[in-house]
């Protein structure tokens, strides 16, 4: 009996010691790479853009966790975030684009959560020019998010179909925007206490040889009311 514990207890200290060693690699990598936000990826927004990378973008290494951006100008170029992307303290990132067009159609894939109250997410793949406007914040993406889903749900042959876009549209509260050519990413959810819109997430995408996605996330607070 003895032997046999003596026995267990040095393949546990191997063990532990090959953890330990593990997490030091671990912790480096972080150092090189960033810390982690770590309340992204619990959110519905997070889910959603594992989603539509798996659907728009298969074989695409998934990220496991989202970069914080550091403040400094300098330090953001380090860890490769910058235009058309900017960080606003306020209401998350955001996009400068260089130009707006009209007409186009990405792709959608719309999702439901819930039945009796239910909340609605979309994923639109394609150019980003097509949100129509060159500054592109969280209010922005969310209000082209809801437009794409009243019109993919509202049917013109069935006036029936109305009522029901109109409340999809309304309850959209998670929108991932993919613009595979360029090769970012930008994710809006909406607040579920103070109905604020933000944008938690940025995405990088690599080119076709490495496909490699790279998530920036910001653990943005909106300012809320003192009344």
């Amino acid at each position: 009996m003895d032997g046999a514990g003596a026995g267990d207890a040095e393949p546990e200290g191997e063990h532990a010691r090959g953890d330990r060693a593990r997490g030091e690699r671990g912790a480096r990598a972080r150092g090189e790479q960033g810390e982690f936000v770590q309340d992204v990826t619990g959110r519905p927004v997070w889910r959603l853009l594992l989603r539509g990378l798996g659907v728009f973008l298969p074989g695409w290494h998934q990220p496991s966790g989202a970069l914080r951006v550091p403040g400094s100008t300098t330090a953001q170029r380090t860890y490769g975030f910058g235009p058309p992307a900017y960080l606003d303290g306020g209401s998350g990132f955001g996009l400068q684009l260089p130009a707006r067009r009209r007409g186009l159609e990405p792709a959608r894939e719309i999702y439901v959560r819930g039945r009796e109250d239910p909340s609605f997410g979309i994923v639109i793949a394609g150019p980003a020019a097509a949100i129509g406007t060159r500054i592109v914040d969280a209010g922005e993406l969310l209000r082209y998010a809801r437009r794409l889903t009243f019109e993919e749900l509202f049917d013109t042959a069935d006036a029936d179909s109305v009522p029901y876009a109109v409340r999809a549209a309304r309850a959209v509260e998670n929108v991932v925007f993919l613009d595979r050519a360029a090769g970012f990413g930008l994710c809006a959810e909406l607040d579920a206490e103070t109905r604020t819109p933000l944008c938690p997430l940025f995405v990088r995408l690599g080119g076709r040889a490495e496909r490699t996605v790279r998530a920036y996330g910001v653990a943005a607070q909106p300012v809320r009311s003192q009344s």
